[in-house]
């Protein structure tokens, strides 16, 4: 099964605010861990509480709240990996972002430097925009916290980011609640509109980088 599916089992069998909360900062701060297996489900619940995907414990009956909760995790995650950041010293991120340990949170040199370009491009906004950027979300806190960036306004952006991010997860779950008999009758439509979406964006990024390439050896 794995640690993530192990830690989703425990999830649906005690689904409430506090593992939510738990999870979504777990999920954003060094530690890896998918935040579209947290926040859909919950709001897939509090649309058809009588779902099939109950097992045990106490669930959410409030999209609201679990948007709520879900950017209270997300931000104390945040928070965590700013101070950390902040008081180590780049020294001692990117010796940890080299080491095996690093390595295992799925961190590593690259992806740190990655999101310091990102945030030295686009500035204190950046803490705002990379919440909404796979890849960039859970580490644009280590370059602010670097950068020794005002507390306010990283709180500030931060609460902004994740508020739209769970947001927008927590729709996609609970407008699923209410049309899993659409979901059912048109599922092979929607893998291939999937995977045709996919691919679009995937060929954009070739296309974007090979453009980049081209640019630079002239």
């Amino acid at each position: 099964m794995g640690f993530v599916g192990s830690i989703i089992t425990w999830y649906l069998a005690h689904m409430n605010y506090a593992s939510i909360t738990a999870l979504m900062t777990i999920e954003s701060s060094f530690i890896p861990f998918p935040s579209e297996v947290v926040i859909p489900p919950a709001a897939f619940l509090a649309g058809d509480p009588e779902s099939v995907l109950c097992v045990t414990g106490t669930y959410p009956v409030d999209v609201l709240f679990v948007v709520l909760f879900g950017t209270l995790g997300a931000m104390l995650g945040a928070v965590i990996n700013y101070l950390l950041s902040m008081w180590l010293g780049r020294v001692i991120i990117y010796k940890f972002a080299d080491s095996k340990f690093g390595h295992l949170c799925l961190i590593n040199r690259e992806k740190v430097e990655k999101a310091e370009r990102y945030f030295n491009d686009h500035g204190k906004i950046s803490t705002f925009i990379g919440r909404l950027i796979p890849g960039i979300r859970q580490l644009i806190s280590i370059p602010a916290g670097l950068s020794k960036m005002p507390f306010g306004p990283f709180l500030l952006f931060t609460f902004l980011g994740a508020l739209v991010w769970n947001s927008i997860l927590a729709v996609i779950g609970y407008i699923a609640a209410g049309q899993m008999d659409t979901i059912k009758k048109y599922s092979h439509e929607l893998s291939v509109a999937i995977l045709a979406l996919f691919g679009a964006v995937l060929l954009f990024f070739i296309v974007k980088k090979i453009i980049s390439a081209l640019s630079k050896r002239k």
